[in-house]
Order: C-alpha cells, then structure tokens, then sequence
C-alpha cells in the first residue's frame, strides 16, 4: 500500500459507514460527493482513511492558510511514511496592480514574499513529478498560473541517495542547466568533479552540498561549509536548479518577443483608431521599456503577464496549474490522469472562494488594458474560471457541517436527480446562505433539501461522546471584566480560551489589556503572517499561551482540544461574521473539550443567535442520547502536542517535505546569514521564557530544553540525560558559529559551562 495511515486508534461512532459510502460512490464512478459532518466528529480521520482506501493522490483544498496548516499537520502524523505537502500563496502582503478610472490613480504592484512557503511550494510540485504518494494541502492558490510540469522537469535535476548515476552524466546535466565547470576554487553557479566527489554551489544558497558516488550511484549528499567544507548536514534528497533560475528555450524567448511587439502595434493601431491618444503613447511606452528589460536581462517587472506568449497558450486558453501536477503524477504513476482526488474541506466557504477569484481578477484587469496599461495578454495571466476548475477535477469529494446550495446541486446533477426547485439557480460559484433557500424553498428548512437529495454522507455522532457545548448569553455590560473572570478559572485548571471580536484594533486592545492583568494573551488575525499563526497556534496548545483574541480565523475546523471556553463579543451584531452558519462554526471551537462553553455578550437575541442556540441544543440531545444507548463516557480529544519552531528550523536550512525514504529534500533557497541573527532571535529554542511582545514567535521556547536545564541546575538529572543536553546544545552552538551568529554562539557557550560546572 503506497498509503498507509499510521494511528493509534481506529474508527468509531458512525465513521466507518461513511467511509464505506463515500468509497463505495468514488469507486463507483461518482464525479462528486458531499459529506455532512457535525464539528468534532473526526472529518479529517474519514478524508484520512478514504485516502488509504483510495490509493490514489490527493489534493485538500482549504480556505485559509491556517486551517490548511493545521490540516497539513494532522495528515503528516497520520502519512508518516508519505509525502505530505503544503501549497498556499507565498505572499505574506500582496497589493495588486491597479487603476482607479474615477479617480486617475495607478496603483503599482507591492508584494512581500514569504520564503518559508515558496520553498514548501517548490517541495510540493517536486515531489508530484518524483514520487506517487503525494496528499497536497493547499488553498486556492492551486488555481493560479504555474509553468508546465514538463517545464519543471527539464529545468531541474534531480539527484537522491541510492540514485543510479555516474558522475559524468550528472556533470553533463548540470552543464544543461548553465553551470560552470571548474577544477579550482568554487563560486556559486560552479560545479567541480574531483574523482568520485562532485561539489554543487547553487547561487540561491549560501553553502555548497557534496555529492559522493560509489559502485551502485549516489552513495552521499551533504551539505558543507563554503571555506573549510565542513559537512554540516546531511541530506537524502536535492533538486538543483538552474543556474539562472528562470530558464525558457532560447527560440521559444525570441518568439514570445516577437510576438509581444505584434500585440504591442496591434494595440497601439487600435486605440488610435477610437481617438486615444494618451492610452496609445502609454502602451507603446510602457510596453517597450518591459522588451529592452526582458532583451537585457531575460526579466522584467510584471513578467507574469506575459505568460501567454513565453508558455505558447492561445488566446483565452487557461493557464497551467497545480492541477496540471496531479493529472501527471496520475498518469505517471497511476496509469491514468484521472486517477486522483479532491477533497475540498468547508466546502460552503472554499467552493465561493474559487468560484470569485476570476471576476475579481477580471474586474482589475480590465481598467489596467482599457486605460493602456497592459496589453490584453495580461487577461490570460488569471486563475481558473469555476467551469475551468470544475472540469479539470476526476473526483470530488465535498466536506462541511454546513453544505452550500452548489454542493447539493452538484450532487442531484451528477447522480441523475431531479434537482430540487429551491436550487435550480444556485450561483455557479457556490452556495447561497440558509435564509435564501428557505425563501426560495418556502417552507423554512434547508434540511427538507437534504433529505430530498438521495446521497448525501453524513456523520453526526462523535466517536469521543463529546457533547455540544453549552451556551450562555450574558450581558456586554462590563463585558472584558466578566471575561477575565472566566478566562482565570480556565487558567487555574490548564485549559485555553478562543475569543472572537470583530475588529483587528479591538481584537489587539482586548489582547493588549489581557496582558495587562497578568493572562498570556495574544492576538490573531490576518495581518500576521502565515508561519506565525501557526506557531501562535501551537503556543496556545502547548501552554505558551493561555488566550488567542481572533476575529476570522476562529472558525471552521480550527481543532484545539485544549479550549474550553470560546467568548463571542457582538453576537447580536447582523452580518456575515455573526451570521447563523459563522456562529454555529465558532461554537464548534469548545466541542472538541468535555467542559467545552460558549458565552454570547449581547443585549438582545438576533434571529442568528437563536438558531445557532437551538440546532446546538438539539444536537447536544442527539448525542446524549447516543451515548446513553452505547454507554459512552465523554472525553476530551487527545492530541499529541506539536513542536515549536519547526518551519524556522527548516527555513534556516533551507528544506521542505520528504525524500523518498523519509530523510531531508534540499530544495533551493536558504535565508541569507545577514537575516539569520533574526530568526535566531524569534526562535530562541532552549532558551527564554513567555513574555509580553508585538510577536510570539520573538519569546517562542522549547519545555522539554527548559525542563531538562532546570533540573540540572538542583542536581535532579540522569547522566545520560545531561550527556544528550550538552551535546545538543554543543551542536547548536557550533551551528550558530557557523553561521556567522557569533553571540547566540557565546550565549549557549555559556549555558554549557554553567551546566557543567553545576553538575560537578
């Protein structure tokens, strides 16, 4: 079996059965197929087992990054012996280009990248053309432009331990990829061969890897330091790229040059035939600038928008996507393109996020060409269109605690159903809310519509017993101090608080005057960057951190067995963050904890809040009487606790994903030394403790360090124990020291000595 769960339990509650249906559909040939799972009744196990039902690839779309971390993380400790990726946007700040007619303002591209998740991106995409047990989580970035897979392919050379090579054809491939060879002293974009050694300097990183060869290929992979060439890690798996990075077939450049100088007068003759000047003299300036940029330097700003011409696309013809990736990956390694899944998780959120992308898109561009901007390529450098991405996708499995109209409609049309008449005309993009079905519907109740729809899974029972947790509303008079009381109760019993606001200036004043009053609070919202939330995240399950104040992101399938409290403030307040669907999601939070709460500080009771309260209510009865009938005792979910500073660690280095037999993949970029004393800083592993800051990750530790130390220092500890203490900390010091980072170096320099000078 290519994938193979690796768990210490086994289905339960009413899991199996929908497992067996969903599969049973899938196998069956059914293109699409809906899953109603109730929070906490262990949605992401079922996708899990599927998948090992399956066998096949599979790509989990998500509709934020942090959901999507938290899924990846579940699915590495379920695959551990298969590739799990991560695939979301790179941009921590995106600002797109723009043109505001109305008020002649133009508006330039500003991005700030996230290098972290470029280099998970790029382990993503290597490991579906490399390897066929790949489970990709991603976002809907999966449906923006990539270049080919064939592209990747022939741009990068891969080399792994156990790999059949002799050194020569190695050399010969790399000097395909525009490295030098040289037999002195090695620079970046240099190979050297000496024997059976043959040592790579990419220019994307700052140390060099060592290749040694043996009788049956690549015997070692290392990475070395630049002068001494020290080893100092070693790897299993490396993909070198090219020496210039960006490389495209000589004559299909001079093409796409061409070609962008006949748009380029077409466009020009075009708006001088309607009169307009201004936007002519704009094109052909603005145009001619980008090919003498391009002609010099083989790039320009905005290249992006090119595509069309450099990828050999037709007009209107949809860009090359993840997608793309799986369909290969399935043919390569399944016998088919089709063979592979998506699972698209809180489909009522995900499926209108993909169905919007390309409007907006559109919508943006259109004001750029009509007003000289950009030629009209730039339309076909776009994210799928909903139809697009519909008929690219074999298999499709929809999961949610709350389907929208699009999903039900799916499922009716594909199953050869009469569709019901409250969904005839469901918005392409997704679902509509539960008011406008009942509208159209006339009798008041979505559930009438899945009940007339023959298919729907549903999974309703929690393996756990876990109830739904019970709900209070107080009022929002003296409201934060009413809270504070509540959240020093949880503290005083090592339990968490989730805390949902609705703006980012209240969420950080209420995290601010947590602080204050002594509670390790922290703020979470979407101007944090996407590593960060993850780790704060982490902080609050490990105990780093007792309360997150949030906004949006405290809702679908954020999984924290820890909290026991979620406090919602303005939950009378009407419109999309304090709607039905949204405050039944954020109520979600405490059912995963046997002394799960919720409080509602309002003045009055909306209609939303009144029947989020009853489907709640009327739940937590169902499962009452489930566990009475089976004799289950609620308990709360137990989760393996999570390791801090792991993607700093790796981003340090310079890794991402798995190689084939689970070592470390080398994938291009490193973070250079002069940014390392940064994160250093923020991920001081073994070291500090919580404290008040802008950022969590600044005071982020490691307990088991901390614990271990401590015990040193009053003589509590083993031998061997203080032996493994020394020598991690030793190694850790000479790593700073490599790296140029001479006072964290001194700094567990002097942690050594003291520890040693205690224990003698």
């Amino acid at each position: 079996m290519l994938f193979n769960i690796h768990a210490d339990y086994s289905t339960a509650g009413d899991q199996q059965q929908a497992i067996d249906k969903l599969v049973n559909q899938l196998e069956g040939g059914q293109e699409r197929c809906v899953l109603l799972g109730v929070t906490g009744s262990g949605k992401t196990f079922a996708m899990a087992n599927i998948i090992q039902r399956l066998q096949i690839p599979t790509l989990i779309l998500s509709h934020n990054k942090t959901l999507a971390r938290q899924l990846w993380q579940e699915m590495s400790e379920l695959f551990q012996s298969n590739a799990v990726e991560y695939f979301v946007s790179y941009y921590d700040y995106y600002q797109p280009e723009a043109y505001l007619p109305n008020r002649d303002l133009y508006i330039d591209k500003e991005l700030q990248m996230n290098e972290r998740i470029e280099q998970e991106r790029f382990s993503t995409v290597a490991s579906l053309v490399s390897r066929p047990d790949v489970i990709a989580i991603g976002t809907v970035s999966a449906i923006y432009g990539l270049n080919p897979p064939e592209v990747f392919q022939q741009s990068h050379l891969q080399l792994h331990v156990g790999q059949k090579i002799e050194p020569q054809e190695a050399v010969r491939e790399l000097i395909a990829l525009q490295y030098r060879r040289t037999t002195s002293d090695l620079v970046r974009g240099d190979i050297r061969l000496r024997g059976e050694v043959l040592d790579i300097w990419m220019p994307s990183r700052d140390d060099p890897i060592r290749v040694r060869f043996g009788w049956e290929g690549i015997e070692r992979i290392q990475v070395c330091e630049a002068v001494s060439w020290e080893p100092l890690d070693e790897i299993e798996e490396a993909w070198i790229h090219p020496r210039e990075f960006y490389m495209t077939d000589e004559e299909r450049f001079s093409t796409a040059l061409e070609n962008i100088e006949l748009e380029l007068d077409e466009r020009s003759a075009w708006f001088e035939s309607k009169g307009k000047d201004l936007e002519a003299h704009r094109i052909e300036q603005r145009t001619k600038f980008d090919l003498e940029m391009l002609q010099e330097l083989g790039s320009c700003k905005g290249v992006e928008n090119y595509s069309r011409h450099f990828d050999g696309r037709e007009i209107g013809e949809r860009p090359y996507c993840l997608l793309d990736f799986f369909a290969t990956n399935a043919e390569s390694f399944h016998g088919a393109p089709d063979r592979y899944l998506v699972i698209m998780d809180e489909s009522h959120v995900t499926l209108p996020q993909v169905g919007g992308m390309y409007a907006g898109d559109f919508a943006r561009k259109k004001n750029l060409v009509d007003h000289g901007f950009r030629l009209p390529c730039a339309y076909d450098n776009r994210p799928l269109r909903i139809d697009e991405f519909q008929k690219l996708i074999p298999k499709m499995l929809y999961v949610s605690a709350t389907p929208g109209e699009r999903e039900f409609r799916h499922l009716a049309e594909v199953t050869g159903q009469e569709v019901p008449r409250g969904l005839l005309h469901a918005p392409s993009g997704g679902g509509a809310g539960k008011a406008d079905i009942a509208k159209r519907e006339g009798d008041g109740s979505m559930e009438n519509i899945v009940n007339s729809i023959e298919g729907v899974v549903s999974m309703e029972i929690r393996p756990t017993g876990l109830l739904d947790p019970k709900i209070e509303v107080r009022s929002t008079s003296g409201q934060v101090q009413d809270l504070l009381s509540e959240i020093n109760n949880r503290v005083e019993k090592n339990e968490r608080v989730l805390v949902t606001v609705l703006t980012i200036k209240f969420a950080e004043e209420v995290s601010e005057y947590l602080q204050g009053m002594g509670i390790k609070a922290h703020y979470l919202h979407s101007e944090i960057d996407t590593i960060e939330r993850s780790e704060i995240i982490k902080a609050l399950r490990i105990g780093h951190i007792d309360v997150i104040v949030g906004i949006n992101l405290l809702r679908e399938g954020l999984d924290i067995p820890e909290v026991s409290l979620v406090a919602i403030f303005d939950a009378a307040t009407q419109g999309f963050l304090r709607n039905e669907r949204s405050l039944l999601q954020t109520i979600g939070r405490a059912a995963r904890n046997e002394k799960g709460s919720v409080i509602l500080y309002a003045d009055s009771i909306s209609p939303a809040m009144e029947g989020a309260i009853r489907q709640t209510s009327e739940r937590r009865k169902r499962q009452e009487a489930y566990n009475q009938d089976h004799g289950v005792v609620p308990r709360t979910i137990k989760k393996a606790l999570p390791t801090m500073g792991d993607e700093a660690e790796d981003l340090l280095a310079g890794v991402a994903g798995r190689g084939t037999k689970g070592g470390k993949r080398l994938i291009a970029k490193k973070r250079r030394t002069r940014d390392v004393s940064t994160f250093a800083k923020k991920f001081d592993l073994g070291a500090g403790a919580w404290a008040s800051s802008d950022s969590v990750l600044e005071s982020i530790s490691q307990p088991e360090w901390v614990d271990v130390a401590e015990k040193a220092l009053v003589g509590k500890i083993e031998d061997s124990e203080m032996g493994r203490l020394l020598e991690k900390l030793e190694k850790e010091m000479k790593a700073a020291a490599a790296r140029l980072d001479f006072e964290r170096a001194a700094v567990i320099r002097d942690r050594i000595s003291e520890l040693q000078y205690t224990t003698n």
